[in-house]
């Protein structure tokens, strides 16, 4: 079965309608929030599946060709309420939207069962143009799937990945400036641990294979939030550790740096780690706090990290998070950090109330940075807050009129913040442009 590539123009009725859409006023019970400036909002002519739905996934990419093109990797509805099939939705820079399946070998599309906060795709696209999808998989063999050449079928080339046969699960992926990828991923299925391995695809030569474990440790696991690849090709990694085998809520969340040029990794200090790190030998940027315990209890209320992102200042890393503490009153807030000296410097972004789990930070290569959050009610939930030069933050809605409840977000290489918007409820994803 040949692939079906629907067309569908951006200025259909809804899109126009979401492009019309008067900009709402920000949360009237969040003091720190104001009115929006202008958001492009376009809802993707694609129904989605409700299990699109995580924090640690990269789901979106952006090329720059004749124009800004944007991949939105996402589950479709499956065969049953229980199953979701991958694609991808293409935008054109004419705004011209097309329709990627992710095919077997038999080229039927493939599918997956539903599995919330695990099974969803993370996408990259390479230096001569192949998109690559890595999707559903917890605890899975190697499920990846690839273009051979731009615009062509995406094909399943699992067998092509090193380490066949292990459990893998959380893979995020970012492009170098060469247009290599590296890949960040869970690996193995250990009750006593399960590390974090980085991978790298050599675009020359169109080939996976391991750079090395970077973290693990006796009873923990490592949970990959975000990596990115600084100018001089130097890969930035974010993680966090929880008491193994998994749970839903981790600790300890760790920066480093590798540098393929030497091999080596480093911490934010430039200094020299050897890997794989332990919880005793990582670049901690949010640690301990009063109360704070390891569990692998789902049910633990106690302090904990749940989701980070990541952007860079030049090769100077800058993190989103979200932490509960015992001063939150159960509500996972949002903290911006940054190294300075020997540590790290953390600053709250948001403690108005609950959040979900998905954030975004980008950097516009001055002064500005810009922290993605998602709030668990209200008819705006997602919101953009920048810091003032006294240190404040102020947010705004950054998706007015969406009850969009996932988020995602890439800076393109025209200096737009591309918003990748689940709504899951309404099984539908949007499109945004800032």
């Amino acid at each position: 079965m040949r692939r079906s590539r629907l067309r569908t123009y951006a200025a259909s009725a809804a899109t126009l309608a979401a492009l019309l859409m008067p900009v709402s006023a920000a949360r009237a019970d969040d003091p720190a929030a104001t009115a929006a400036t202008a958001t492009v909002i376009e809802k993707v002519p694609y129904t989605m599946d409700s299990s699109n739905q995580a924090a640690w996934w990269t789901p979106a990419a952006t090329y720059k060709g004749r124009g800004q093109y944007t991949y939105f990797a996402f589950n479709e509805p499956g065969s049953t309420e229980t199953t979701h099939r991958p694609a991808i939705a293409r935008r054109d820079p004419d705004g011209v939207w097309s329709r990627l399946p992710l095919l077997n070998s038999d080229g039927t599309q493939a599918e997956f069962v539903d599995d919330n906060g695990h099974n969803q795709p993370s996408i990259a696209r390479d230096g001569s143009g192949r998109l690559h999808v890595f999707t559903s998989m917890h605890a899975n063999p190697w499920r990846y799937f690839r273009t051979e050449a731009p615009g062509g079928d995406v094909t399943d080339h699992a067998a092509e990945l090193p380490d066949q046969g292990e459990g893998i699960t959380y893979p995020v992926l970012t492009t170098a400036p060469n247009g290599d990828l590296y890949l960040a991923a869970r690996v193995g299925t250990g009750a006593d641990q399960r590390p974090g391995k980085l991978y790298r695809w050599d675009n020359a030569n169109s080939r996976w294979s391991v750079v090395a474990t970077f973290a693990s440790a006796l009873y923990r696991s490592v949970y990959p939030d975000d990596l990115t690849v600084d100018s001089a090709g130097r890969v930035h990694i974010l993680f966090e550790w929880a008491k193994a085998p998994a749970v839903a809520f981790r600790h300890m969340l760790t920066y480093m740096v590798y540098d393929p040029s030497t091999g080596t990794f480093s911490d934010s200090r430039g200094a020299a780690v050897t890997t794989p790190v332990t919880p005793d030998t990582s670049d901690v940027i949010q640690g301990f706090t009063t109360d704070e315990v390891w569990s692998n209890d789902n049910a633990y209320t106690g302090p904990a990290v749940q989701s980070a992102k990541l952007t860079l200042d030049g090769s100077t890393p800058k993190v989103a998070y979200r932490y509960r503490s015992t001063e939150s009153a159960g509500n996972f807030r949002v903290y911006y950090a940054y190294p300075s000296g020997s540590s790290w410097v953390s600053k709250t972004v948001y403690a108005g109330g609950q959040t979900s789990a998905a954030l975004g930070i980008t950097w516009d290569e001055t002064d500005t940075k810009r922290v993605y959050y998602v709030t668990t009610s209200g008819t705006d939930r997602v919101f953009a807050a920048t810091q003032a030069a006294d240190g404040s933050w102020t947010a705004e809605s950054a998706a007015p009129g969406v009850t969009a409840d996932r988020l995602a977000v890439r800076r393109d290489s025209d200096g737009n913040d591309v918003l990748y918007l689940p709504d899951t409820a309404n099984h539908a994803l949007y499109y945004g442009r800032r």
